[in-house]
């Protein structure tokens, strides 16, 4: 969706952080009660109820709320209620308004009401379009923007002129279109990526009884690690591309399911998520297969030294995914028990990769080096020096450790809304990061390796690494009878 960069960067801005200052974050005249059960500190608003904090968001004649206040609060307020609930609420509290200046003597303003709501709804359906996958939602956002023509169409001396009428519903057709454009740009998507074959599982060798025949093999296809790690960056961009931060706040909403029946989330709109974390998976089981299933102990440290410079390479680029993939895949059993073939691999530039991933003190070695490339990429001038792609699993585990460690509720009854400025300040960075457009040429050739490449199941891996280097101490010798039984009753 070509516009959601400049949708997020105008929201937050480079200082998503910043304090909602007086005039800009605190409803001026004409404020409900409801606002007086807002809390600010050092003009900064932290808490609230949700019916203030809906308030909050819905604009009045002489007040238009904070932009980042509107993306922090619709962000947030998926976990407390449906998006079809808050918008049924703000369509109740803009018709409220408009009766109140239609009986008041402020008639005249209800122009300028009525523009300042339809430049709310814009806001929303640009910030978060799936919100309107649901017909519900869909519904009342149409019964909003109907109620903001028509009122104005059949009122008595209504202030507007038929012209500034039409501009109201030029802008909010101009909306909607745009708004079922990106509905259906996100769904052809979806289609074609559960319609794209996934990665196959080779059974691997079943007992080696002659030598394989010559297989492809990645060095076959890329043997330049530099190339192969821009290939990868391109597959992380064009994936980690899908996800919409309504999607990452699905993380909590499914862990308060269990407290709140209400924020039950749907489990199709974590389908991004897990097609992102699969490729993770299925990029470090590849790295394993590539290695295990080279016959020649000589050709395996080469595979290993070039998965080493690859993952190196995604390091200096700022692809911490992948290269925390490739670490993974070269430390799972199979691979790590082959002593004679790492006996010869160079592993000073491994254990500098590993030094990086060093889970002690919450990866404080790899964080950072994440804090490096973010400031990097804050003043980058080319898109080359903007990439920042961070491992996913660690990013939602700390999104997870936020939620876990501050409650939702005051004890007052409050929402606290400090802990939602944090979690849409790091969901913003995250978005940020996912927009820069990938500088490198592609490589149809090499992705649809990548993508499309046999890979061992667990068990084949293990079969594979035995048949290469032997089982050394009595538990391997056990797992290796094991494995041989169990393939000769299944043949």
């Amino acid at each position: 969706m070509p516009q959601t960069s400049v949708v997020f960067s105008s929201i937050l801005g480079p200082n998503c952080n910043r304090q909602v200052q007086p005039g800009m974050g605190e409803r001026g005249g004409g404020a409900s009660n409801g606002s007086r059960d807002l809390i600010f500190q050092d003009g900064r608003l932290t808490s609230g109820s949700l019916e203030a904090l809906m308030e909050h968001l819905v604009p009045t004649v002489d007040y238009y709320p904070d932009r980042t206040y509107i993306f922090t609060f619709l962000l947030s307020s998926r976990v407390f209620m449906p998006p079809h609930d808050l918008l049924a609420r703000v369509g109740q509290i803009c018709l409220e308004q408009r009766q109140q200046l239609e009986a008041g003597p402020e008639k005249a303003k209800l122009k300028s009401f009525s523009t300042k709501i339809v430049q709310l709804l814009k806001e929303w359906t640009e910030a978060f379009p799936y919100d309107f996958q649901d017909e519900k939602a869909m519904a009342e956002l149409k019964a909003i923007a109907h109620r903001v023509t028509h009122c104005d169409e059949v009122s008595p001396d209504h202030p507007f002129t038929p012209q500034e009428n039409g501009t109201v519903k030029k802008a909010i057709a101009q909306m909607i279109q745009s708004l079922l454009l990106s509905l259906a740009a996100r769904s052809q998507l979806q289609e074609l990526r559960e319609k794209l074959r996934s990665p196959v599982v080779d059974k691997g060798p079943i007992l080696k009884a002659k030598p394989p025949a010559a297989q492809k093999d990645i060095l076959g296809v890329c043997s330049d690690p530099l190339v192969l790690a821009q290939q990868l960056t391109h597959i992380e961009l064009e994936r980690v591309n899908s996800i919409r931060p309504e999607d990452l706040m699905q993380i909590i909403s499914h862990m308060d399911s269990l407290d709140n029946h209400r924020c039950r989330g749907d489990m199709t709109k974590t389908y991004s998520l897990e097609a992102y974390d699969n490729w993770f998976n299925c990029l470090s089981m590849l790295v394993a297969t590539e290695v295990c299933r080279v016959v020649k102990k000589k050709h395996r440290t080469r595979m290993l030294e070039f998965f080493i410079d690859v993952a190196r390479e995604c390091f200096n680029i700022g692809n911490f995914n992948s290269m925390m993939a490739i670490i993974s895949g070269m430390n799972l059993s199979p691979v790590a028990r082959l002593k004679k073939t790492w006996s010869k691999v160079k592993t000073a530039k491994f254990d500098v990769l590993e030094h990086h991933m060093d889970p002690s003190s919450n990866f404080c070695n790899y964080r950072t080096a994440l804090q490096g490339a973010t400031q990097r990429s804050q003043t980058a001038n080319s898109s080359r020096e903007k990439i920042v792609i961070p491992v996913f699993n660690l990013f939602v585990k700390d999104i997870y450790f936020l939620h876990k460690i501050h409650t939702n509720h005051l004890p007052n009854g409050h929402i606290n809304f400090k802990k939602f400025w944090e979690i849409s300040r790091q969901i913003h960075e995250f978005m940020t990061w996912t927009q820069v457009e990938c500088p490198f040429e592609k490589d149809k050739k090499i992705q649809s390796y990548l993508l499309t490449a046999p890979i061992y199941s667990e068990e084949a891996l293990f079969i594979a690494s035995f048949e290469s280097e032997g089982p050394e101490n009595h538990m391997e010798k056990d797992s290796w009878k094991a494995l041989r039984t169990t393939l000769l009753n299944r043949a």
